[in-house]
């Protein structure tokens, strides 16, 4: 314990190795690379190798993994079971789903018992990604924006845009920056029908020929036009006839309403009292005969 405390405190910070002695390389996001590091010129007893590394956010130095040279490969393996660093039988390093927090500096050193380096290999790494982007253009057409960047940001003139063997088709803008490549890519013109409406596949091609590849929607199609249905003809007799049929229906509507009213207007004479009617020809004939058949009254003073 007391010799990885010294060791630790002895490698604080970067590894000060000549430029030609570091090896720089590229790991596609969410793949695996593997490190090697070279084996000591003699096996001796209780020699240590040990990964370090520092990540790009910062300047501090994480054990990785350290194991004893004259352990059996056997025995060697994953320092912590939920790390996803792994040490191999040759001592090289394994790297499993690469983020972007992996990229940084690494280095291997072995150490004997009078503390002083045997050997040690330092790499740069860096985490490529591609992604892919709907933009619209200014025209008003559906485009699509590959994008294909490092971590840390450093300039990618190498980047290659290929559709397939060739040179991408159509209309098609490349855009480099700090860090990064963009490719935007428009609907082709001029090409065949049936040709512009396969996915293209366009590939991003990388340093140390890493690649991504990307499949972009062929041009939506144009809708057919749209055809209207054919109105039904109609003849002459056809037209008679439902003239005809409207006409017996107003008819009997018609018919409906005048009985219905009829019967309403019998059966409220029905719900009324019988009263005797007064007949002026009668009463006055008997107001005369009764005026004849009196005697005259005699007026005295």
């Amino acid at each position: 314990m007391a010799m990885v405390v010294f060791l630790l405190l002895y490698l604080c910070g970067h590894p000060q190795a000549a430029a030609d002695n570091i090896q720089t390389l590229y790991v596609p996001s969410g793949e695996s690379m593997e490190m090697p590091c070279p084996s000591p010129p003699s096996l001796l007893g209780g020699q240590l190798l040990t990964w370090f590394r520092s990540p790009v956010s910062g300047s501090s130095t994480i054990l990785v993994a350290q194991v004893q040279v004259d352990r059996p490969i056997s025995d060697l393996g994953k320092a912590d079971p939920d790390s996803r660093f792994k040490v191999l039988g040759n001592y090289s390093l394994r790297l499993e789903g690469s983020r972007d927090e992996d990229a940084g500096r690494y280095w291997c050193t072995v150490m004997d018992q009078n503390h002083k380096y045997q050997n040690w290999r330092v790499y740069d790494v860096s985490v490529l990604k591609g992604s892919q982007f709907s933009v619209k253009s200014p025209d008003g057409l559906s485009c699509s924006a590959l994008l294909c960047s490092v971590v840390p940001a450093r300039r990618l003139d190498s980047v290659t845009w290929l559709e397939g063997r060739n040179p991408v088709r159509g209309h098609a803008q490349y855009f480099w920056g700090e860090g990064a490549a963009l490719l935007l890519v428009c609907p082709t013109e001029g090409v065949p029908e049936t040709r512009s409406r396969r996915p293209r596949n366009i590939r991003c091609l990388m340093p140390q020929n890493k690649r991504f590849s990307f499949s972009v929607a062929a041009a939506p199609a144009e809708p057919p036009p749209t055809v209207c249905a054919p109105l039904p003809s109609w003849d002459v007799s056809w037209i008679l006839m439902l003239l005809f049929a409207a006409g017996q229906g107003v008819t009997i509507i018609a018919l409906s309403i005048v009985i219905w009213r009829h019967q309403r207007a019998q059966g409220t004479q029905d719900r009324e009292p019988s009263i005797p009617h007064f007949k002026p020809e009668v009463q006055v004939y008997e107001n005369i005969h009764l005026a004849r058949l009196s005697p005259p009254t005699h007026k005295t003073r």
